[in-house]
C-alpha cells in the first residue's frame, strides 16, 4: 500500500471535471434539468430550498457558462422564468460525472 509521503506526489488527472461544478448547488441544478428536461425558477427553489438570491445567482452563472438557458414568459400575467440544459451543458455535465464516477469506483485511475 503506497504510504502517504509529501515528498512523492502522484499528480491526478482532472481532465472531465468542471470547477463550477463543484459547488453541491450548481451540480444539483444540472442535475434536475437533465432529468426533467425543463424547470422554472419556482420549481427549482422548491426542489432545492434555496433562497431566491442564491438560486438566481448560481443559475445565472450557469447560464453565464453556457450550461443552461433561461426563457422568460408570462402565465396568468406572472412572470415565469423557464431553465434547460444547452447540449453542450449536458455534454459537461455527463462528462464531469463520468470523472467523478472514475473517482469513486477507482481512484488509481485519475493518477
Amino acid at each position: 500500500m503506497p504510504r502517504d509521503d509529501p515528498g512523492h506526489s502522484v499528480p491526478i488527472d482532472l481532465d472531465g471535471f468542471e470547477k463550477l461544478l463543484e459547488h453541491r448547488l450548481r451540480l444539483t441544478l444540472c442535475v434536475l434539468l437533465a432529468r426533467y428536461d425543463l424547470l422554472s425558477f419556482s420549481r427549482l427553489k422548491l426542489l432545492t430550498g434555496e433562497t431566491d438570491g442564491n438560486l438566481g445567482a448560481n443559475l445565472r452563472k450557469l447560464e453565464d457558462a453556457e450550461f443552461l438557458t433561461a426563457t422568460k414568459e408570462f402565465q396568468q400575467r406572472k412572470p415565469v422564468t423557464w431553465y434547460q440544459l444547452t447540449a453542450g451543458g449536458r455534454a459537461r455535465l455527463k462528462r464531469h460525472l463520468d470523472a467523478l464516477a472514475r473517482l469513486i469506483h477507482d481512484p488509481g485511475s485519475l493518477a
